[in-house]
């Protein structure tokens, strides 16, 4: 993997932030802070995609003539049936 070098600008308050989260111990440098909520946001993206996907299945598929109470037994099952 490529080390591509950024200049970036904040506030100072912004500064002062990144500063005492490295302070507190938490990342050695500035740039192991922002590489991390840059990780983070990734990692948000992604369950929001997964889900966002999730979402579009199940308004696709259509209404359901099972009643939430064999839905939810399904759900039970199959939870069972995963060791959960």
């Amino acid at each position: 993997m490529s080390i591509i070098r950024k200049t970036i600008t904040f506030t100072e308050k912004q500064d002062k932030w990144i500063k005492s989260q490295i302070s507190a111990g938490e990342f050695t440098s500035d740039s192991e802070y922002l590489c991390d909520l840059v990780r983070r946001d990734q990692a948000q993206k992604e369950q929001f995609f997964v889900l966002k996907s999730a979402i579009t299945e199940g308004m696709d598929s259509g209404i359901s003539d099972k009643s939430v109470s064999d839905i939810m037994k399904e759900v039970e099952k199959r939870m069972k049936a995963n060791g959960r």
